[in-house]
């Protein structure tokens, strides 16, 4: 249908619990799915959820073949979700650099759990239940965050693993030539 603009953080439907959705008003449904795809594969989103273009319902997408801003992570197959629940499987927490097209040119390394069963219904009502890790068990967390109104920044438990991505570039690489790769 469109591209939408992606909302940034400030704007207040970034912060708010998003509204479970009415499965009944399909054509509703459809047209946001549409924008949402529209929008990520223009951004190069390896996901993105409805509040993130201004819909504060409980809609997210992810997924990619390949995806140029995670050059050296597995596809993980598109998925739309309708109403979207997450049980914790793996309570193990790992830290690993996060960034969000809400957040422009910003990234930090953000805790989440290794491993996660969700849930939910895709565009056309059909149940969806995954068991899933690592980078795919994240890319969820983060859209499923974004539904419960929460940016990854306030995830972020060190500041000096956050900041701007060409500063963050200078920093990591000067740290992995002097040979302390954190």
């Amino acid at each position: 249908m469109a591209i939408k603009g992606i909302l940034k953080m400030g704007n207040p439907v970034l912060t708010e619990r998003s509204k479970e959705v009415d499965l009944s008003n399909s054509d509703y449904i459809e047209r946001i799915i549409e924008d949402m795809t529209d929008t990520m594969k223009h951004y190069n989103g390896a996901g993105l959820a409805a509040p993130q273009i201004g819909y504060p319902l409980r809609i997210m997408m992810f997924g990619f073949d390949f995806n140029p801003r995670y050059p050296n992570e597995a596809p993980i197959p598109i998925t739309i979700l309708i109403n979207p629940q997450m049980k914790i499987i793996n309570d193990t927490l790992a830290e690993d650099w996060e960034g969000c097209l809400s957040v422009p040119g910003i990234r930090g390394k953000v805790p989440r759990y290794l491993g996660i069963e969700y849930t939910g219904v895709d565009e056309n009502g059909n149940s969806i239940t995954r068991k899933v890790e690592n980078f795919h068990a994240r890319v969820f967390q983060h859209e499923y965050d974004h539904l419960e109104g929460i940016l990854f920044p306030a995830r972020v438990k060190d500041f000096k693993n956050f900041g701007f991505e060409d500063e963050l570039r200078n920093v990591i690489a000067l740290k992995y030539r002097a040979g302390t790769k954190s």
